[in-house]
């Protein structure tokens, strides 16, 4: 049997890979045939999720294993065969490649071919370029206007307390003189 997988990117409009590969085949097999077809490295971490139909993740397929819990399943993509957690056209995955940033490709099982082998999966589509795999923070521009990283978020070092506008805090200051007795009885 084959399936037949629709890969798009919600960042890349005109991104679109169509992937031929045998059912019997493992996640690790359509692992390397992603890689092969947008470039991707194999140096970052990624796994597949199984997806509802609103793309919620599901199930983790993961490139290695990772120390969990004893009480969840740790699926690797080497040990884990397509046709065991496929079986639907129409079925979702997503492949998560920047695991920092929670970028993913957006996958579809599209068709299933009875009756048919493949030794080796095939890329039968492949139009416009991959979102780029890492995202390099320095080039990311906001507005047309590069973002200042060094900047602080948390507060402007040029406040002026006196620019506050006093309008909604009358009694403050009677609050801050009030006994000892009476603010330690809030705390």
């Amino acid at each position: 049997m084959i399936f037949k997988f629709l890969i798009l990117s919600d960042e890349v409009d005109n991104f679109k890979r169509e992937i031929k590969i045998d059912s019997d085949a493992t996640f690790l097999d359509l692992y390397n045939t992603i890689l092969d077809c947008t470039g991707y490295n194999s140096k970052e971490m990624a796994s597949f999720f199984l997806s509802d139909n609103k793309w919620r993740k599901k199930q983790e397929i993961t490139l290695v294993e990772m120390d969990t819990d004893s009480d969840v399943d740790s699926l690797t993509m080497d040990e884990c065969v397509l046709s065991d957690y496929l079986e639907d056209e129409k079925q979702k995955l997503m492949f998560v490649f920047d695991y920092l940033n929670e970028r993913a490709l957006f996958i579809e099982l599209s068709e299933i071919i009875p009756g048919k082998n493949l030794k080796k999966p095939l890329c039968t589509i492949s139009e416009g370029e991959a979102p780029s795999q890492i995202i390099d923070f320095q080039d990311i521009k906001q507005d047309d206007v590069s973002l200042d990283l060094g900047e602080s978020f948390f507060g402007d070092e040029s406040f002026d307390i006196d620019e506050l506008d006093k309008e909604g805090f009358d009694g403050i200051d009677e609050l801050d003189n009030s006994s000892d007795t009476e603010t330690s009885d809030l705390y």
